[in-house]
């Protein structure tokens, strides 16, 4: 049986095997070894982690710097405030991040978290990148107060942010699983509707740099969804005494409410005021993701019974899988990330 509180892993265990005995409440030496670790898909996650690595430095602003006055009104609204979302969930995801590592028993999976965490960090120093490129100190500062100023946004926020003080504050197994349940609406869900828009303004090539940053977010979100994922199913593999008919409901209306506040915010700051994304499609492709990752955390394709099986917004493919070669898509420009398999996040988008 699972015991009722998460213990934390040590930092060293002299007593423990190098190689960890579980993924939860486990012994580990935390001696790293990558030749030999419990979990196979450890490794290659390692190397798709390390394979993607990048910097906003890498991203010429000028064009996007010119353009931006020259977005409509609504346009620059939404994308401030989209801005202004991103910022606060990975601002929030490194901490996650290193407090979920805190109670996973393997040095391994504690080594992807860090990761992880360092790859939340640059997220967010992309979002001061991109404003400090186009507005002036006074209004970045503003879009970096959205979190507690705009209601619908605080809302979505709360959502997760409470679910993530129930583990912080009480880290049993079950709050455990229900707060990767969380991270996945934050990584998988949360931030879908932002990235539809950037996406939609480089198909009609504005804000082009922008959304090429936003690409590489995306990708890197993709990998951090499939990782907790992993982990997810591993803890229920280990102690299926876990996987109750419970966290399957909570799960289900977890991911039903999460993308009916997605959908509220949609509707706020898209609505129909963007050319080229109609409400309908969106709402569509909202319910479309809360499926589908509600089917790859193992509880199926039933929080939308009704909605589409296929991408509702077929033509956003093109703008996520943007390095499926060794140039960009929107840039040109020469690269050498590895090219986006099933493997390493990007399936059916």
């Amino acid at each position: 049986m699972t015991n009722n509180i998460l213990e934390k892993r040590k930092i060293i265990d002299t007593e423990a095997p190098n190689k960890s005995t579980g993924i939860i409440n486990g012994q580990s030496s935390n001696i790293l070894n990558w030749d030999d670790v419990r979990y196979s898909w450890a490794y290659p996650k390692y190397k798709t982690m390390l394979s993607n690595f990048w910097t906003p430095f890498e991203i010429n602003m000028s064009k996007d710097i010119k353009q931006f006055p020259q977005l409509s009104e609504v346009e620059q609204e939404a994308f401030l405030k989209i801005i202004g979302l991103l910022a606060l969930l990975d601002s929030i995801q490194s901490d996650y991040a290193i407090k979920a590592a805190d109670y996973l028993t393997d040095s391994s999976l504690n080594a992807l978290m860090i990761m992880l965490a360092q790859q939340e960090v640059i997220h967010n120093h992309s979002y001061s990148y991109v404003l400090s490129s186009i507005v002036p100190k006074s209004q970045q500062d503003e879009v970096f107060e959205f979190w507690r100023t705009e209601e619908t946004l605080r809302k979505r926020n709360d959502f997760v942010t409470d679910g993530y003080h129930a583990f912080a504050e009480n880290p049993t197994p079950e709050n455990f699983l229900r707060s990767i349940i969380y991270d996945v609406i934050l990584e998988g869900l949360f931030f879908y509707s932002g990235f539809a828009f950037f996406y939609n303004l480089a198909r009609n090539q504005k804000m082009v740099a922008t959304s090429t940053m936003i690409n590489y977010i995306n990708r890197d979100e993709q990998i951090h969804v499939g990782l907790f994922e992993k982990i997810f199913k591993e803890v229920l593999n280990e102690h299926p005494e876990l996987n109750t008919k419970e966290l399957e409901e909570f799960a289900i209306e977890t991911f039903r409410e999460a993308a009916n506040l997605e959908i509220e915010w949609g509707r706020e700051v898209i609505g129909q005021k963007i050319d080229g994304i109609t409400l309908q499609e969106l709402e569509q492709y909202i319910q479309y993701m809360a499926n589908k990752r509600c089917n790859q955390i193992g509880f199926g394709r039933q929080v939308f019974p009704e909605a589409p099986i296929k991408n509702p917004m077929r033509w956003i493919v093109a703008y996520q899988e943007v390095d499926l070669g060794k140039t960009d898509f929107f840039e040109q420009k020469s690269r050498q990330y590895t090219k986006t398999t099933d493997a390493n996040g990007f399936d059916d988008l």
